[in-house]
């Protein structure tokens, strides 16, 4: 099958509203992409087609946030906010992104190549995000739901007040927030780790060289002898 030709847009002659008002009117399964970013915020934000979009080069603030059904590829960096409170497709950094990557996402995959800076997956709802490298502190802050895979290592208080979402980490973690514990790492575990790094482009990668992390489920009521806690 032939690849699909993209449409090119070129951000020194188009302003970013004009881009994304385009793509907000794109037939499904068109493919785009993106010239001279140049760190401009909010590209290819509220997506709801099952576009491709790439973009050539760094982006500012929230790229691809609100993604839904398509797939967007950054050739550069990330700025604060990639992919917040996404709901389905795809996104992926291909170098590394700023504070709250994936931030309050409910559903699809966010893949960074390279390291994620602090609260990576806050209050994460319930996606998938997987991280080449390493990640910030306070990562996976009263995170709700969803998977977070850290390839390298992790800051201080990771999983800060975690709900039901899953840390899987191969590095090392420079604190454990409140609530946070490690976990066994079982057959059921090693499976779905396994598929999350081969989504991820990560199937090199030995699921058993990871780390479980989840919530001890202390703090799920309030209990005056946990209030230093809170």
């Amino acid at each position: 099958m032939a690849a699909l030709t993209a449409t090119g847009v070129d951000l020194r002659s188009v302003s970013v509203r004009e881009l994304n008002h385009a793509l907000h009117r794109a037939a499904p399964g068109t493919a785009w992409r993106i010239a001279h970013p140049d760190g401009a915020h909010n590209l290819a934000v509220g997506l709801d087609t099952a576009v491709d979009v790439v973009v050539d080069g760094h982006v500012g603030y929230y790229c691809a946030g609100m993604n839904q059904h398509a797939t967007v590829t950054v050739n550069g960096n990330a700025g604060t906010g990639v992919a917040e409170n996404m709901m389905s497709g795809t996104v992926r950094v291909c170098g590394s992104a700023s504070q709250a990557a994936g931030a309050t996402a409910h559903g699809g995959l966010l893949v960074v190549d390279g390291d994620a800076s602090a609260r990576c997956g806050i209050s994460l709802k319930g996606a998938d995000i997987v991280v080449g490298g390493s990640v910030g502190h306070m990562s996976a802050f009263m995170a709700q739901a969803g998977r977070l895979v850290i390839c390298g290592d992790a800051g201080d208080a990771l999983g800060d007040s975690i709900y039901e979402a899953r840390i899987y980490l191969r590095g090392r973690v420079r604190s454990l927030g409140a609530d946070c514990v490690e976990k066994p790492m079982r057959d059921e575990h090693l499976a779905e780790l396994a598929q999350l790094l081969k989504s991820a482009g990560r199937d090199e990668d030995d699921p058993a060289a990871f780390r479980r992390y989840g919530s001890a489920r202390g703090l799920y009521h309030f209990n005056t002898g946990n209030s230093s806690a809170y």
